[in-house]
């Protein structure tokens, strides 16, 4: 056996092990170029949004079972154009794209074999996934997909409402698994995803067993794939917990509704809204672009990836003012891209203040406090500071000190929206530790 083939082996071994070490040395290709994305769109659409109420958890609830489970049969988003849906992600600066196919619902947006309750039996009639996923070829984003584990619509699920957990006896978790196995197998086979975001695993009749099989099946039908960890019952969720890699069913972890915890090992992406509920709601309240910046700039900055949500409307189309904010954020990425995509987060932890990116020999801190007249970090062990300037080339003055240094920061970006000064260093800085 030569070295190339021994090489080959190795690479796809690597690709199936869950949790490998957030280092781009040692991640497997598939995770390493996932993670240098850095920043995705996540949509949660579907009949629901004829309501204005949330995706799944709305269902028995402020919508009645009856009424919820007959939304499809008025659904007919005669507007919805995915070619618009994704150029609105490209021109947010992201690069990849994750459509909730199934949620708790049970509602499928792509033609399953498996269930009538599907796109196909609505007035629309078009496979929204095989839309998006073309759009997405074609415009260069990579194509994900959201699959959730529990379904509260299928008879073999044995809880069939988010607000009573009573187990149906007659409900049979062994054909459910088949039903999620031949669905899985429909939408990796036919739309061939980057990814795979599942949810919804917390609930009993779920085990970190069934997870497992589901995770080697996966990555039996396409070694490349990559898995969420909410396949299993540890994740850091909205408690934002600690998980290390080996506790995980998956390849990288889920906070959600937060920014995940510093983190150099342990692949990880925070998932937000861009309003508060995820499904679309008339005059919900929207993230400034502050809030927006903000938040990417420490999910960056604490090495993870982020997932910005958006609620298309009934009518198929994103709101105007969404677009307009996704758009605000991909003119601040245009400029200051070099500082997100590719890099690692640190060496500095993120503040309320700043975050620190970094890559090659340049540091770049986001100046998230813009009120702020300068800035005093810890020095960097075993580095001096060649050159400090914001993105635009303005030199900044650098008063160095025994433990730390000062930057005075310019004048005219003071209350300004969020900018970047470099740190350029006369070495490395991926290998450096994380400075407190």
């Amino acid at each position: 056996m030569n070295f190339r083939k021994i090489l080959l082996m190795l690479t796809v071994l690597v690709s199936v092990l869950p949790g490998m070490a957030q280092n781009k040395k040692v991640l497997a290709p598939n995770m390493a170029a996932f993670m240098d994305q850095r920043f995705g769109m996540f949509i949660h659409w579907g009949p629901v949004s004829l309501r204005g109420t949330e995706i799944g958890w709305s269902r028995d609830k402020q919508v009645s079972k009856e009424d919820y489970d007959n939304l499809y049969k008025e659904f007919n988003p005669v507007l919805f154009n995915a070619d618009e849906w994704v150029k609105a992600a490209k021109d947010a600066g992201m690069k990849y794209l994750t459509i909730t196919a199934r949620h708790h619902d049970g509602f499928c947006l792509w033609p399953t074999k498996f269930t009538d309750y599907n796109i196909m039996n609505t007035p629309f009639k078009k496979d929204v996934v095989g839309a998006l996923k073309k759009a997405c070829d074609k415009q260069g984003i990579k194509f994900c997909i959201y699959y959730t584990i529990l379904d509260w619509w299928h008879p073999e699920y044995p809880i069939h409402s988010a607000h009573n957990s009573t187990i149906d006896p007659k409900s049979d978790m062994n054909k459910y698994l088949a039903y999620m196995k031949n669905q899985l197998k429909e939408l990796v086979t036919n739309y061939d995803p980057q990814m795979l975001w599942f949810d919804g695993g917390w609930e009993k009749p779920w085990t970190n067993e069934m997870g497992k099989e589901v995770y080697a099946y996966l990555k039996k039908l396409k070694p490349s794939l990559v898995v969420n960890n909410r396949l299993g019952k540890e994740m850091a969720g909205t408690q934002n917990k600690k998980i290390e890699a080996h506790q995980m069913v998956g390849d990288f972890d889920t906070p959600e509704q937060v920014v995940g915890r510093m983190n150099m090992d342990t692949p990880w992406e925070s998932c937000f809204t861009i309003c508060n509920q995820w499904a679309w709601k008339p005059n919900d309240k929207m993230k400034s672009l502050d809030e927006c910046l903000s938040i990417s700039s420490k999910t960056f900055g604490g090495n993870g990836n982020l997932l910005l949500n958006v609620g298309p409307m009934p009518d198929g189309r994103i709101e105007a003012r969404q677009i307009t904010r996704l758009k605000e954020i991909g003119d601040w990425l245009k400029i200051n891209g070099s500082a997100v995509y590719g890099t690692l987060g640190g060496p500095y932890s993120p503040t309320d203040d700043y975050a620190a990116t970094r890559k090659g020999n340049k540091v770049f801190l986001h100046i998230i406090n813009t009120k702020k007249t300068e800035i005093e970090l810890p020095n960097i062990p075993d580095r001096k500071i060649n050159q400090v300037h914001t993105m635009q080339g303005e030199n900044l003055k650098v008063q160095e000190g025994n433990n730390t240094f000062k930057i005075t920061l310019p004048a005219n970006l003071v209350g300004k929206t969020e900018y970047i000064v470099v740190l350029e260093l006369n070495g490395p800085t991926e290998s450096l530790a994380v400075l407190k």
